[in-house]
Protein backbone atom coordinates (compact mmCIF):
# COMPACT_ATOMS: atom_id res chain seq x y z
CA UNK A 1 0.00 0.00 0.00
CA UNK A 2 1.05 3.90 -0.37
CA UNK A 3 2.01 5.38 2.53
CA UNK A 4 2.51 8.76 3.50
CA UNK A 5 4.58 8.02 6.11
CA UNK A 6 7.75 5.97 5.40
CA UNK A 7 11.00 6.98 5.24
CA UNK A 8 13.88 7.32 2.78
CA UNK A 9 17.42 6.72 3.79
CA UNK A 10 20.68 8.45 1.90
CA UNK A 11 22.87 7.87 -1.25
CA UNK A 12 26.59 8.63 -1.34
CA UNK A 13 26.13 11.96 -2.43
CA UNK A 14 25.30 13.04 0.94
CA UNK A 15 21.88 14.65 -0.55
CA UNK A 16 19.12 14.94 1.70
CA UNK A 17 15.30 14.33 0.40
CA UNK A 18 13.14 16.45 1.84
CA UNK A 19 9.56 16.53 2.51
CA UNK A 20 8.71 19.26 0.25
CA UNK A 21 10.51 16.95 -2.85
CA UNK A 22 8.37 13.88 -2.12
CA UNK A 23 5.69 13.47 -4.88
CA UNK A 24 2.52 11.99 -3.55
CA UNK A 25 -0.91 10.87 -5.18
CA UNK A 26 -3.31 11.19 -2.55
CA UNK A 27 -5.87 9.58 -4.50
CA UNK A 28 -3.73 6.25 -4.60
CA UNK A 29 -3.26 6.63 -0.83
CA UNK A 30 -6.84 7.33 -0.42
CA UNK A 31 -7.59 4.51 -2.72
CA UNK A 32 -5.32 1.94 -1.18
CA UNK A 33 -6.94 2.84 2.36
CA UNK A 34 -10.44 2.48 1.50
CA UNK A 35 -9.30 -1.15 -0.19
CA UNK A 36 -7.80 -2.18 3.65
CA UNK A 37 -10.67 -1.54 5.65
CA UNK A 38 -12.80 -3.08 2.64
CA UNK A 39 -10.63 -6.24 3.72
CA UNK A 40 -10.81 -5.89 7.07
CA UNK A 41 -14.26 -5.69 6.52
CA UNK A 42 -14.98 -8.52 4.40
CA UNK A 43 -12.68 -10.91 6.66
CA UNK A 44 -14.82 -9.95 9.99
CA UNK A 45 -17.14 -12.10 9.35
CA UNK A 46 -18.43 -15.43 11.39
CA UNK A 47 -16.08 -17.42 9.98
CA UNK A 48 -12.82 -15.65 9.84
CA UNK A 49 -10.70 -12.91 11.69
CA UNK A 50 -7.92 -10.32 10.09
CA UNK A 51 -4.63 -10.99 12.77
CA UNK A 52 -2.42 -8.68 12.68
CA UNK A 53 1.62 -9.23 13.58
CA UNK A 54 3.46 -6.81 15.31
CA UNK A 55 5.37 -6.71 11.58
CA UNK A 56 1.74 -5.61 10.66
CA UNK A 57 1.00 -8.38 8.13
CA UNK A 58 -2.79 -9.57 7.99
CA UNK A 59 -3.27 -13.12 8.39
CA UNK A 60 -6.82 -14.43 7.92
CA UNK A 61 -7.70 -17.19 10.33
CA UNK A 62 -11.34 -19.40 11.16
CA UNK A 63 -12.46 -17.41 14.40
CA UNK A 64 -15.74 -15.55 15.93
CA UNK A 65 -15.11 -12.55 13.38
CA UNK A 66 -15.74 -10.22 16.28
CA UNK A 67 -12.70 -8.15 16.27
CA UNK A 68 -9.22 -8.01 15.39
CA UNK A 69 -6.73 -10.03 17.66
CA UNK A 70 -2.97 -8.41 18.43
CA UNK A 71 -0.29 -11.62 18.31
CA UNK A 72 3.29 -11.67 18.24
CA UNK A 73 4.43 -11.69 14.87
CA UNK A 74 6.37 -14.78 15.29
CA UNK A 75 3.74 -17.08 17.17
CA UNK A 76 4.97 -20.77 18.32
CA UNK A 77 2.54 -23.50 16.06
CA UNK A 78 3.11 -26.84 17.64
CA UNK A 79 3.76 -29.34 15.33
CA UNK A 80 1.10 -31.85 13.86
CA UNK A 81 0.40 -34.72 15.63
CA UNK A 82 0.72 -38.14 13.86
CA UNK A 83 0.03 -41.75 14.25
CA UNK A 84 3.26 -43.91 14.82
CA UNK A 85 3.88 -46.05 12.17
CA UNK A 86 4.65 -49.41 12.51
CA UNK A 87 8.46 -50.00 11.24
CA UNK A 88 8.13 -52.33 8.05
CA UNK A 89 10.22 -55.41 8.01
CA UNK A 90 11.82 -57.04 5.16
CA UNK A 91 10.94 -60.50 4.58
CA UNK A 92 11.30 -63.27 1.82
CA UNK A 93 8.21 -65.07 2.51
CA UNK A 94 4.92 -64.78 4.27
CA UNK A 95 6.21 -67.51 6.69
CA UNK A 96 9.26 -65.54 7.89
CA UNK A 97 7.10 -62.05 7.82
CA UNK A 98 4.98 -64.11 10.47
CA UNK A 99 7.82 -65.49 12.24
CA UNK A 100 9.23 -61.98 12.67
CA UNK A 101 6.14 -60.31 14.27
CA UNK A 102 5.83 -59.37 17.80
CA UNK A 103 2.56 -61.37 18.83
CA UNK A 104 3.15 -61.05 23.13
CA UNK A 105 2.61 -57.72 23.17
CA UNK A 106 -1.43 -56.36 24.10
CA UNK A 107 -3.78 -55.81 21.09
CA UNK A 108 -6.53 -53.37 20.67
CA UNK A 109 -9.32 -53.83 20.59
CA UNK A 110 -9.78 -53.23 16.65
CA UNK A 111 -7.05 -55.94 15.82
CA UNK A 112 -8.19 -58.26 18.53
CA UNK A 113 -11.32 -58.76 16.82
CA UNK A 114 -9.72 -58.88 13.23
CA UNK A 115 -7.46 -61.55 14.77
CA UNK A 116 -10.56 -63.31 16.23
CA UNK A 117 -12.27 -63.43 12.72
CA UNK A 118 -8.43 -64.85 11.20
CA UNK A 119 -8.30 -67.71 14.22
CA UNK A 120 -12.27 -68.97 13.50
CA UNK A 121 -12.43 -69.09 10.05
CA UNK A 122 -9.16 -70.31 9.08
CA UNK A 123 -6.91 -71.36 11.37
CA UNK A 124 -7.05 -74.91 9.41
CA UNK A 125 -5.67 -72.37 6.15
CA UNK A 126 -2.33 -72.04 5.10
CA UNK A 127 -0.89 -68.66 6.02
CA UNK A 128 -1.99 -67.22 2.53
CA UNK A 129 -5.95 -68.10 2.96
CA UNK A 130 -5.46 -66.63 7.00
CA UNK A 131 -3.87 -63.59 5.40
CA UNK A 132 -7.05 -63.74 2.67
CA UNK A 133 -9.88 -63.55 5.23
CA UNK A 134 -8.35 -60.79 7.20
CA UNK A 135 -8.25 -58.46 3.97
CA UNK A 136 -11.83 -59.12 3.44
CA UNK A 137 -12.69 -57.92 7.08
CA UNK A 138 -10.53 -55.02 6.46
CA UNK A 139 -12.21 -54.47 2.81
CA UNK A 140 -15.64 -54.54 4.16
CA UNK A 141 -14.90 -52.07 7.16
CA UNK A 142 -13.49 -49.56 4.42
CA UNK A 143 -16.30 -50.27 1.63
CA UNK A 144 -18.84 -48.45 3.31
CA UNK A 145 -21.07 -51.20 2.67
CA UNK A 146 -21.06 -53.14 5.95
CA UNK A 147 -20.21 -51.44 9.56
CA UNK A 148 -16.91 -48.83 9.49
CA UNK A 149 -14.39 -51.01 11.87
CA UNK A 150 -13.10 -54.16 12.33
CA UNK A 151 -15.52 -55.26 15.32
CA UNK A 152 -18.49 -53.77 13.89
CA UNK A 153 -17.58 -56.27 10.80
CA UNK A 154 -17.10 -58.92 12.73
CA UNK A 155 -20.08 -58.58 14.65
CA UNK A 156 -22.70 -57.90 12.49
CA UNK A 157 -25.73 -59.53 13.13
CA UNK A 158 -25.41 -63.15 10.19
CA UNK A 159 -22.24 -62.67 8.78
CA UNK A 160 -19.76 -64.20 10.88
CA UNK A 161 -21.34 -68.14 12.08
CA UNK A 162 -18.78 -68.13 14.93
CA UNK A 163 -19.96 -64.88 16.14
CA UNK A 164 -22.87 -66.53 18.69
CA UNK A 165 -24.89 -64.17 21.13
CA UNK A 166 -22.76 -60.64 20.12
CA UNK A 167 -19.54 -62.56 21.01
CA UNK A 168 -16.96 -64.83 20.19
CA UNK A 169 -16.54 -68.35 21.66
CA UNK A 170 -13.11 -68.89 23.84
CA UNK A 171 -9.70 -68.35 22.40
CA UNK A 172 -6.94 -70.61 23.33
CA UNK A 173 -4.30 -68.03 23.27
CA UNK A 174 -1.36 -69.56 24.17
CA UNK A 175 -1.78 -71.69 21.04
CA UNK A 176 0.38 -71.44 17.72
CA UNK A 177 -2.93 -71.22 15.99
CA UNK A 178 -3.64 -67.66 17.76
CA UNK A 179 -0.17 -66.80 17.45
CA UNK A 180 -0.43 -67.05 13.70
CA UNK A 181 -3.65 -65.06 13.91
CA UNK A 182 -2.09 -61.95 15.92
CA UNK A 183 0.45 -61.97 13.23
CA UNK A 184 -1.39 -62.22 10.00
CA UNK A 185 -3.41 -60.01 11.14
CA UNK A 186 -0.43 -57.19 11.88
CA UNK A 187 0.73 -57.72 8.51
CA UNK A 188 -2.71 -56.85 7.09
CA UNK A 189 -3.00 -53.44 9.12
CA UNK A 190 0.43 -53.14 7.65
CA UNK A 191 0.01 -53.96 4.21
CA UNK A 192 3.10 -55.81 4.80
CA UNK A 193 1.96 -58.29 2.43
CA UNK A 194 -0.31 -58.53 -0.57
CA UNK A 195 -3.41 -60.88 -0.66
CA UNK A 196 -3.91 -63.19 -3.28
CA UNK A 197 -7.34 -62.39 -3.45
CA UNK A 198 -7.49 -58.64 -2.60
CA UNK A 199 -10.47 -56.56 -3.09
CA UNK A 200 -12.57 -59.53 -2.10
CA UNK A 201 -15.45 -58.79 -0.02
CA UNK A 202 -17.43 -62.12 1.13
CA UNK A 203 -15.81 -65.97 0.69
CA UNK A 204 -17.42 -69.43 1.31
CA UNK A 205 -15.91 -72.90 1.59
CA UNK A 206 -15.70 -74.49 -1.17
CA UNK A 207 -17.94 -77.59 -0.28
CA UNK A 208 -21.02 -75.47 -0.70
CA UNK A 209 -22.63 -73.29 -3.19
CA UNK A 210 -24.30 -70.48 -1.79
CA UNK A 211 -25.74 -69.29 -5.69
CA UNK A 212 -24.17 -66.02 -5.13
CA UNK A 213 -24.76 -63.83 -8.12
CA UNK A 214 -21.13 -62.14 -7.08
CA UNK A 215 -17.68 -61.76 -9.39
CA UNK A 216 -15.72 -64.76 -8.23
CA UNK A 217 -12.14 -63.34 -7.52
CA UNK A 218 -10.59 -66.44 -6.82
CA UNK A 219 -9.69 -69.50 -4.88
CA UNK A 220 -7.23 -70.25 -1.80
CA UNK A 221 -7.21 -73.23 0.08
CA UNK A 222 -10.95 -74.17 1.14
CA UNK A 223 -12.62 -70.69 0.81
CA UNK A 224 -13.56 -69.08 -2.50
CA UNK A 225 -13.81 -65.27 -2.62
CA UNK A 226 -16.26 -62.97 -4.27
CA UNK A 227 -16.46 -58.80 -4.56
Amino acid sequence: MADAGFAFGLDESDTVLKSDTIQVDEATIAADQENTQDILKAATSPKTSPVIGDNGVIVFTPGTGLGVAVVPANPAIPAPTTKDEAPRISASSLAELVRLQDTKTSLDAETHCLAGAVYFESKGETLAGQLAVARVVMARAKSGRFAGTYCGVVFQKSQFSFVRGGAMPNIDKGSQNWRNAVAISKIAVNNAWKSPVEGALFFHAKYVSPGWRLARVGLVDNHIFYR
